[in-house]
């Protein structure tokens, strides 16, 4: 905000007033002069003695008053002595009444970039050589990759991934501060990181990125997303310090319609409804957007009337729609959301205003994308269950939780997590019960074992997974698994291994292919199996070069995106065990070992 001349006299004038006595304040403890007003000029000597009655001669103005000192009063006892300059000379104190010389403007107009330090001191402004939100990954981890064929890549990534673990990675190498590539604009490149990142459901990640960008660098791209981010999280009021210089930047109708719910969240109601009219006149917005928007203006206290939300004649659900329902707790329909995208899965799991009840369904679908954690899913089942008005399956299961959680009885937080888990894959499951398949002692005979190796796992707990070794029976997918996931594994695994392994052809190929990215299968039988099970490691193409590349530059950011394009695909059945190899061997060879295994025993437990 611009300091206007009337703001800076007062400043001024604040800043020269002086104090008119000094007996009555205490002592200060500063160092001498510290802190103190500067002494005003001292008056002319004179050695006349005022006339009778101490009134000031006719036309000799006030002498202003000396600067107040720090010396204690004198004792009650003792006369109190007139004020006096160094010379002798006494001096009157300064009326209260008398006004005190206003400042008169500079007649050189203020300097622009002068105000501009002022407003965005140096030392606060961000660079744009260096964005991001957190230090998970080293800033250098794209190395010296070509700013456009990041982007195309990031660009080309669809969304969301099949594998819970490289979504992890993914995000954890988009959101941190990462060093804009040379020919780059940084803001752009936040831009297009924050996309993909909305692609993917991460909706709070986005949005902490695109804050990362002062509001003087946006660009229209970076407008563009942040308008998007801020919807996906539901927060309109996140629009406000861009609205007006984002309509201005991108003339586009949401920027438009954004104005006029900032002022009335700023309580601005007479240039809200202004605001509002114009846009409708404009033709800027539909009926529905319209009426979303008014309702956001009321709940900002701006509002003269309810407005109702009718969803009969709406074919879709833009991000608009959604954000500004969100917002205003308007219930969307269950066919808009489900015909919306994946990536609303994850929106609808972040939503701080949603009931837990209604983020429910939303939370176990982004566990299993790697968008909530373990513990994020379980903090949500202990709402539920401290909630009488939860519905009784989903009290059911909370109390299932708990019990696999806390009971004494191994036996019974078994028969626990069997409930949990029911009769058909549920991925979501596994990742809610992790922590509570730790508490199950190692013991042979155990039923489930397969699946209480995978809750583990599913949440990174790999060295609890492998405590089971010797109870996973040989070929079983809970043996598979810990194979792939131990990290302390020294063993070599050999034909005879991955043939005796029963999980079916697509998993034998998978579970090879894992084997053969983290070198845990002899050299000497790499080749002749893979030919047998017709997994064509060997081949390559662009992007197996590209791939290549990105290791021996040590580019372990790169690898994470080119892994992400080459499982363009909805589920793990579709991921080729030759893309799997590569991946997992890239990530290995980049420093990335434990994402490689996780990636790898996931593929086990989701195929």
């Amino acid at each position: 905000m611009r300091t206007s001349s009337k703001a800076l006299a007062a400043v001024l004038l604040a800043a020269t007033a002086v104090a008119v006595t000094a007996q009555d304040r205490p002592e200060s403890i500063l160092p001498p002069g510290f802190g103190d007003p500067a002494p005003p000029p001292r008056p002319a000597a004179t050695r006349a003695a005022p006339p009778r009655g101490g009134a000031t001669p006719r036309g000799t103005p006030p002498t202003p008053v000396p600067r107040a000192t720090t010396t204690a009063p004198a004792p009650a006892s003792t006369p109190a002595l007139p004020a006096s300059d160094p010379d002798g000379a006494v001096v009157q104190p300064l009326p209260l009444d008398t006004p005190s010389p206003s400042p008169t403007a500079s007649p050189t107009p203020v300097d622009r970039a002068t105000l501009a330090a002022y407003e965005m001191p140096l030392f606060a402004r961000r660079s744009l050589t260096r964005v991001g939100a957190t230090d998970e990954v080293a800033a250098d981890a794209f190395g010296d990759a070509d700013g456009g064929y990041l982007e195309a890549l990031m660009r080309r990534t669809a969304a969301p991934l099949p594998s819970r673990w490289l979504s992890i990675l993914l995000r954890r190498t988009l959101t941190a501060e990462l060093d804009t590539p040379a020919g780059l604009n940084g803001a752009d490149y936040a831009a297009e990181r924050a996309w993909l990142l909305l692609r993917m459901g991460e909706s709070v990640a986005a949005q902490a990125l695109v804050q990362r960008v002062d509001n003087a660098d946006y660009t229209a791209k970076l407008y563009q997303v942040a308008l998007n981010a801020m919807l996906a999280t539901g927060d309109p009021a996140g629009l406000c310090p861009l609205a007006d210089a984002g309509f201005a930047g991108t003339r586009e109708g949401a920027w438009a319609l954004a104005q006029p719910i900032c002022a009335a969240l700023a309580g601005n109601g007479r240039a809200a409804r202004a605001g509002l009219a114009a846009v409708r006149r404009r033709r800027f917005a539909s009926d529905i957007d319209l009426r979303l928007a008014q309702k956001v203006i009321g709940a900002g206290g701006q509002g003269r009337q309810a407005v109702t939300i009718e969803w009969d004649m709406v074919d879709r659900l833009t991000i608009w729609r959604f954000g500004l329902a969100a917002a205003t707790g308007a219930a969307m329909p269950d066919a808009l959301i489900a015909a919306a995208g994946p990536q609303v899965t994850g929106w609808r799991a972040l939503l701080p205003m949603l009931s837990p009840a209604d983020r429910l369904a939303a939370a176990e679908a982004a566990a299993a994308q790697g968008v909530l954690s373990n513990v994020a899913l379980v903090d949500l089942y202990g709402v539920l269950a401290a909630d009488d008005d939860s519905a009784s399956t989903a009290k059911a299961a909370a109390e299932d939780l708990r019990t696999a959680y806390a009971d004494a009885d191994a036996a019974v937080r078994m028969a626990a997590l069997r409930r949990l888990w029911g009769d058909e894959p549920n991925y979501a499951r596994l990742v809610l019960t992790a922590r509570a398949a730790v508490r199950q002692p190692v013991r042979g005979g155990v039923e489930g074992v397969d699946r209480l190796v995978a809750a583990m796992l599913a949440a990174g707990l790999d060295r609890s997974a492998a405590r089971w070794a010797g109870m996973a029976p040989a070929g079983s997918d809970a043996w598979a698994m810990i194979a792939l996931a131990d990290p302390d594994a020294r063993r070599r695994f050999g034909a005879g291994d991955v043939q005796g392994y029963g999980g079916g052809d697509v998993k034998r190929r998978l579970f090879f292919a894992g084997l053969a990215g983290l070198g845990r299968i002899a050299t000497a039988d790499v080749t002749p199996l893979a030919q047998e099970l017709g997994v064509p490691i060997g081949t390559g193409d662009s992007w197996t070069r590209a791939l290549d590349r990105a290791v021996g530059d040590g580019q372990p950011g790169t690898v994470a995106l080119l892994a992400a394009t080459g499982m363009q695909t909805a589920g793990w059945r579709g991921v080729p065990p030759a893309a799997l190899y590569r991946i997992v061997a890239a990530l290995r060879a980049v420093g990335l070992e434990g994402e490689a295994r996780m990636i790898a025993a996931e593929a086990i437990a989701r195929a």
